[in-house]
């Protein structure tokens, strides 16, 4: 569901840059409190697997294709607030280097797939798992909060059309066809996020930000008793490196992103996505203005310059992870342990009143 460029009015496009600016500043300093030197590095990844995946359409109906938008498997992985900064860099990158999505619609789109489908989804996930705290109800709330952030995005893009859109629309119309088409999409939008999600839970739970409370306690045995220290010592500073670091999970995640871009990639759908199926359907797609960057190698991942897509999605999945690493590294907190906590919180008592590290 990327925006191109002249679907909206200068008002709007400019309304929504202030919106996403604001929301990615705000951002910003809240991903302080869930980036950590071991939860980095998993953003970054989570990122280019997102790049990745986005480029994998998948049918939804005769002649209409979808793809992951990705703010609820983010927000459940790595966080809401670095969430929207995978995001926000995955639309960087493919809109400056792939000419996907227009530039003076990129603040429309950060706060489409980014604002609004992170805090849907997360929204979602948090009411349903508030009550029930085990796996299948952590996959089950994944698949349920991926799938509603969708048509919620495409809803908002809906009522933006009307507010501030470049051609006359009925929204009644409008609304009720980008509702249905991305209802479908939220279907297979839900799945890879369930699947992802139960994945990752079965390798490293501990690394799934949204499961934190399914992580089981860290018990050290000491001359003085046993010290029981919680699931957020697994990510300080204090606990053994192997519990802190991705490890080998890394460069697995970083293969099987590479792997979906350079060679899944090929067998992608060619029906144009919900959007512009929507917007083909409604006659409002000649609204649409060339992309500035479309004449460069890599625009239309490739095509325009003869670069196998396969190529340029391992390009951009390359491209994606450095430039989302330095801004997670860049923002991570520095020293002690996750989840926002500060040195005072850093010390945590046990049954019998003796103190232990978290």
């Amino acid at each position: 569901m990327h925006v191109p460029d002249g679907f909206f009015n200068a008002a709007v496009s400019v309304s929504a840059g202030v919106v996403a600016a604001a929301g990615v500043a705000v951002c910003l300093r809240g991903a302080r409190r869930e980036l950590d030197d071991r939860t980095a590095p998993m953003a970054g990844l989570v990122a280019a697997f997102i790049f990745a995946v986005q480029m994998l359409n998948f049918p939804v109906a005769a002649g209409t294709s979808g793809h992951l938008l990705g703010g609820a498997l983010a927000a459940i992985l790595v966080g809401p607030y670095t969430a929207v900064l995978c995001v926000a860099v995955v639309l960087l990158v493919q809109g400056f280097f792939f000419a996907d999505g227009g530039l003076t619609a990129l603040g429309v789109n950060i706060t489409l797939m980014g604002l609004v489908a992170v805090l849907v989804g997360w929204g979602v996930f948090r009411l349903i798992t508030r009550s029930v705290r085990n796996r299948g109800a952590v996959v089950a709330a994944a698949f349920v909060a991926a799938l509603v952030s969708v048509p919620a995005s495409a809803l908002a893009f809906t009522l933006l059309f009307w507010v501030g859109g470049t051609a006359p629309i009925e929204i009644g119309t409008v609304a009720a066809a980008m509702g249905g088409v991305h209802l479908l999409i939220g279907v297979g939008e839900g799945l890879i996020t369930a699947v992802t999600v139960s994945t990752v839970l079965a390798v490293r739970p501990d690394l799934v930000y949204g499961a934190r409370e399914l992580v089981a306690p860290l018990v050290l045995r000491g001359a003085d008793g046993d010290v029981t220290v919680t699931p957020q010592a697994a990510r300080s500073s204090a606990a053994p490196v192997a519990a802190r670091r991705p490890g080998w999970f890394l460069p697995a995640g970083i293969a099987v992103a590479g792997l979906l871009a350079g060679v899944v990639s090929f067998y992608a759908s060619s029906s144009p996505d919900g959007l512009e199926s929507v917007a083909e359907d409604k006659g409002f797609i000649g609204q649409a203005a060339d992309h500035a960057l479309g004449e460069q190698p890599l625009a239309d991942y490739g095509d325009v310059g003869g670069i196998p897509v396969g190529v340029a999605g391992v390009i951009g999945v390359g491209v994606t992870l450095a430039v989302g690493g330095g801004v997670f590294y860049a923002v991570r907190r520095r020293g002690g342990g996750g989840d926002g906590a500060d040195g005072a919180d850093d010390l945590v008592k046990d049954d019998s009143g003796k103190k232990g590290l978290d």
